[in-house]
């Protein structure tokens, strides 16, 4: 039967590598012999420290296409597998999820916030993450090989808002790749790399809030760094007085600085 596939995910955004991350998710999906199956690795860490953008960033240097599935309480198991679709002209066609669409070109299925999808859905999954290699759809009767490139992996958040994995797909996700804030050298080199167009003097003084945030014991994420220097830059231009105090405001959700 023929499947509409999803198109790749477009995700250009530079990684800069630290504690070996990228090594050591390339090292999950090696295959050291064309019988053995790649590994499914769970890249685990808090909101906003780039564990999708190390995902792609690892695709992107294999050369494979990425495709990202975002995953919700609400997500059933067809939408992971293939979904029926009237037409206009009243056909039914069938497409692809993400993963099934990367399972059939060879890409990279990257499945981000894995742990708020329920079981149900998961169960789904179960054949496609040890040496069987497929999925079955029962809407299109149909079972799907992947091909011998495809890899994965799985994003989770570590808060309290998500599901409890059942033990047999936390053994099918393995080795657990934890991400934990990058060094403050590193944060800044980040801030420095994307946010050039944010002025030399507020970025220091960004530098500086971090930095006493840190020392009352408040840890931000990468990307509420990312936000707080991107927007206080936009106060600036739109002529608001004490635009970082304001944005910290709006941004640091954690303290009123």
């Amino acid at each position: 039967m023929d499947l509409v596939l999803a198109a790749p995910d477009q995700h250009d955004v530079e990684w800069l590598d630290f504690d070996h991350c990228v090594q050591r998710l390339e090292a999950a999906w090696l295959r050291l012999s064309p019988k053995e199956p790649p590994l499914n690795p769970r890249v685990i860490g808090e909101p906003g420290l780039g564990k999708t953008t190390l995902a792609c960033a690892v695709a992107r240097k294999l050369g494979q296409p990425v495709y990202i599935f975002q995953c919700t309480m609400d997500t059933r198991p067809e939408d992971l597998i293939v979904t029926p679709v009237l037409t206009p002209d009243r056909r039914v066609e069938y497409h692809a999820s993400s993963v099934v669409s990367a399972m059939l070109t060879g890409g990279i299925a990257v499945l981000d916030e894995g742990n708020r999808m329920p079981e149900r859905a998961w169960a789904s999954l179960a054949p496609l993450m040890d040496d069987r290699r497929y999925v079955e759809s029962s809407i299109a009767s149909v079972k799907i090989p992947a091909h011998p490139k495809f890899r994965m992996c799985v994003t989770m958040n570590q808060d309290a808002s998500v599901y409890e994995l059942p033990g047999y797909i936390q053994s099918r996700l393995k080795p657990r790749i934890e991400i934990v804030a990058p060094p403050w050298e590193m944060q800044e080199q980040i801030l420095r790399l994307k946010c050039p167009q944010v002025d030399a003097e507020l970025l220091a003084g960004v530098f500086k809030l971090l930095k006493s945030r840190v020392k009352r014991g408040l840890h931000d994420s990468t990307r509420d760094m990312l936000s707080l220097a991107q927007y206080a830059q936009k106060l600036e231009i739109s002529g608001v007085n004490d635009p970082l105090k304001r944005a910290a405001e709006q941004v640091l959700e954690k303290s009123r600085e």
